[in-house]
C-alpha cells in the first residue's frame, strides 16, 4: 500500500515493528507489574513513578516521568483492552473508570506481542486524533524515544526469563 492508498486513519499513525530477542512472557510480566514497568518505562536517565496501574478495561494507566534536568511528563490515561501476552491497548484521552480527558498529547496505543524465531514481534501503533497531532509526537522524538524504551525492555525482560 502506497501512503496515498493509505486510509486517511492510518495515516495518523506511528508504527514501530521490530524484533526483540526477549521471550513474549517476559515482556508480558514487564508491561504488565508496575514495580517492573517503572524500570523500563522511559528513556534514562528520565524515572518513572506509576501514580494508577489497574490492568483492566477502563483501569487507570498513570505514569509521571522525571528528568535530570527537572524535566516532567505527567501521562494519565485508561487501559482499554487486555489480550494476556498478545495485545494491550491503553490511550490519553480517557483516564481510569472511562473518563472523558484533554491531554497534552492525545494518543491510544495498541501493542501487540506475537513469537516470532529469535524472539518475539513486537508491535507499537500509535494512533492520533489528527494530522498535526501525529506530527507533533513525531517531532518530539516519538521514534527516538519509543525505540530507546524497547531496546530498554527488552534487555529488562531478558533478564527475567
Amino acid at each position: 500500500m502506497t501512503p496515498s492508498d493509505t486510509p486517511a486513519a492510518e495515516r495518523h499513525d506511528l508504527l514501530i515493528d521490530r524484533l526483540v530477542k526477549a521471550p513474549r512472557a517476559s515482556l508480558w510480566r514487564a508491561w504488565t507489574d508496575p514495580t517492573l514497568l517503572k524500570q523500563w518505562w522511559c528513556p534514562k536517565p528520565w524515572t518513572t513513578e506509576v501514580r494508577a496501574f489497574e490492568l483492566r478495561p477502563g483501569g487507570a494507566f498513570h505514569t509521571f516521568m522525571r528528568g535530570p534536568d527537572g524535566g516532567q511528563s505527567d501521562n494519565p490515561g485508561c487501559f482499554l483492552e487486555i489480550v494476556p501476552q498478545q495485545r494491550l491497548v491503553f490511550t490519553s484521552m480517557l483516564t481510569g473508570g472511562w473518563r472523558p480527558a484533554t491531554p497534552w498529547m492525545g494518543f491510544t496505543a495498541v501493542i501487540t506481542l506475537d513469537d516470532a524465531v529469535g524472539g518475539t514481534r513486537y508491535v507499537a501503533r500509535v494512533m492520533h486524533p489528527d494530522p498535526a497531532t501525529r506530527e507533533r509526537h513525531e517531532q518530539l522524538g516519538f521514534f527516538e524515544g519509543w525505540n530507546t524504551c524497547i531496546t530498554q525492555l527488552d534487555e529488562f525482560a531478558q533478564g527475567l526469563a
